[in-house]
């Protein structure tokens, strides 16, 4: 029996984006009352919408270009399917207050705990509950995060990705800048706005998938991330 376990925000116009990222705006494009030529109807039943939004809205993956400016060119469309389509471990960080870092040390505990090993090409997936606990709230952006020693530890140990419930990897001013450079550097990535990582503490190891669009010289992309149990 398979059993998949949605990891991905709802994409919705008004939703909370990072700082100064394009809003989400959705509007009807095309009306099947149009499609029908009905003149003035008094609804639009949705047949076509029109969406503008940011690469980096909702649950996405970034792309190695976005981490910094000399590594113009890796974009989201030059990256390797497989580092979206690995195996995954989630580990329970659900203590952690706001804008407190989770150090390598934790992270070795944590995976003691867990009876839980990271492996090269992993998917680590870290828990904290801040989105079931501050989802578009006066918090959500004051999320813990990974610091920069975590940072460097993960992307030598040669994983995938990360990901991680809030809207940034690290503590916007204290590690996220930071992180996002190491990730350049080594060569890996990491995925934000995660939600229903509590659903995947104690159950081990699972498939991950989170495949981006084909954007050509993209920054990142929205995902549609999930675990996948196999008995």
């Amino acid at each position: 029996m398979i059993e998949i376990i949605d990891l991905s925000q709802e994409i919705y116009e008004g939703m909370p984006v990072y700082k100064d990222l394009p809003q989400v705006k959705m509007t009807v494009h095309n009306s099947h009352e149009e499609w029908n030529g009905i003149k003035n109807p008094e609804t639009k039943t949705p047949a076509v919408h029109k969406l503008e939004l940011g690469e980096h809205t909702g649950t996405h993956v970034d792309a190695i270009n976005h981490m910094a400016i000399q590594y113009e060119g890796k974009s989201i469309d030059k990256m390797p399917l497989s580092m979206f389509y690995t195996e995954g471990i989630c580990l329970d960080f659900s203590h952690k207050e706001l804008k407190e870092l989770i150090e390598p040390d934790e992270i070795e505990n944590a995976c003691k705990k867990a009876d839980l090993k990271i492996k090269k090409g992993d998917t680590l997936l870290i828990y904290t509950d801040h989105y079931r606990k501050c989802f578009n709230g006066k918090d959500w952006s004051n999320g813990p995060g990974i610091s920069t020693k975590t940072a460097r530890w993960l992307g030598e140990k040669q994983i995938a990705a990360f990901g991680v419930e809030t809207m940034s990897p690290g503590v916007s001013g204290v590690s996220n800048k930071e992180v996002h450079h190491i990730c350049g550097e080594l060569n890996f990535t990491h995925y934000e706005n995660m939600i229903n990582l509590h659903l995947l503490i104690g159950k081990g190891r699972f498939r991950f998938i989170g495949f981006p669009l084909k954007i050509k010289g993209g920054t990142g992309s929205p995902v549609r991330a999930v675990a996948i149990f196999e008995d």
